[in-house]
C-alpha cells in the first residue's frame, strides 16, 4: 500500500539568544472629544419698580382696541434691554429664521409658538426662567415706567430719535440699540420690529381686565403684538394681533422677561 506524503507545518523553536515575537495590539484610537456648545452671548436685563399707569388711550393713538384708557398697577420685573438678536437665538437653537440677516438685528419671522421652545431651551441652558413679558409689564416699560414723561412713542415726542419705522428703516430691520433708549435706558420698544407678548388677545379685555397685574383673557385665537416695526408708526398703545402659529413677517419679533 502507497500512503501519500502529507506535510505538516511545525513552528520552530527559537534559537538561543533570539527572542520569540510577539504582536503588540495597536491601541483604540481616543474617542473625538463632543463639540462645545455654544455660549450663550450676554442677555441685558433692566429691573422695571412696579407702578400704577394708565393703559390703553382715548387720544390721538386710541383706536377702538386701546379703549377704554383704564388704571393698572404691576409688580416689579426684569425685560430685556433689547430686543432678541439673531445671536441669541442661532445659540439657544442652532438655525437662523430671519429674513433679514446679522447677528445684532433682531431675530425675526418667528412665532409665538416657535418662541416658546426657544424659552424651554434657554432656560434649560441658563437655569433662570425667561418668559414673554405680559401685554401690561410691556406697555409699563414702554411708557418708562414710574420715570414716564408721558411721551407718544417710546422715549420721545420724537420718533425719528427713538425708532425704525417707516419713513427712515429703509424697509428693512436695523442692529438693536441703535436709535435713543426711553426713560428706563430700555431700545426699540418703538419700531424696528413688533414684539410678541405673552397674552391672548381680547377686543373687549380691557373694560373687565383686573386692576393688578392682568395677564390677558384665559384663551384666545390670536396673541398680542406690540411696539410698531419697520414698516409702520405705532404709539406705546397701539395694539396689534397675530395666530400663535404665524411666523411668515420680517416684522415680528420679540424680548424677553424675567
Amino acid at each position: 500500500t502507497i500512503f501519500a506524503a502529507t506535510s505538516v507545518a511545525v513552528a520552530s523553536a527559537p534559537k538561543p539568544g533570539q527572542s520569540q515575537e510577539t504582536h503588540t495590539p495597536k491601541p483604540k484610537p481616543k474617542p473625538k472629544p463632543a463639540p462645545k456648545p455654544t455660549p450663550i452671548p450676554e442677555i441685558e436685563m433692566v429691573w422695571v419698580d412696579g407702578g400704577t399707569f394708565q393703559m390703553g388711550s382715548e387720544g390721538m393713538f386710541g383706536m377702538q382696541n386701546q379703549k377704554p384708557s383704564h388704571k393698572v398697577t404691576v409688580s416689579g420685573f426684569s425685560i430685556g434691554k433689547y430686543e432678541v438678536t439673531q445671536k441669541l437665538w442661532k445659540a439657544v437653537m442652532g438655525s437662523n429664521p430671519s429674513i433679514f440677516q446679522g447677528d445684532d438685528l433682531p431675530v425675526e419671522n418667528v412665532s409665538w409658538n416657535d418662541i416658546q421652545e426657544f424659552l424651554r431651551k434657554l432656560n434649560q441652558m441658563t437655569g433662570k426662567n425667561y418668559r414673554l413679558p405680559t401685554e401690561a409689564e410691556w406697555e409699563f416699560a414702554a411708557r418708562g415706567g414710574k420715570h414716564s414723561r408721558g411721551y407718544k412713542y417710546a422715549g420721545s415726542n420724537d420718533i425719528d430719535a427713538v425708532a425704525w419705522y417707516i419713513k427712515n428703516s429703509g424697509n428693512e430691520t436695523h442692529p438693536v440699540g441703535t436709535k435713543f433708549p426711553n426713560e428706563l435706558g430700555i431700545y426699540d420698544m418703538t419700531g424696528n420690529v413688533w414684539e410678541w407678548c405673552q397674552d391672548w388677545y381680547g377686543s373687549s379685555y380691557y373694560s373687565s381686565s383686573p386692576s393688578t397685574n392682568p395677564a390677558g383673557p384665559a384663551t384666545g385665537s390670536s396673541r398680542v403684538c406690540r411696539g410698531g416695526g419697520w414698516e409702520d408708526d405705532a404709539g406705546v398703545s397701539v395694539r396689534n394681533i397675530c395666530a400663535p402659529g404665524y411666523r411668515r413677517l420680517s416684522v415680528l419679533g420679540f424680548r424677553l422677561a424675567l
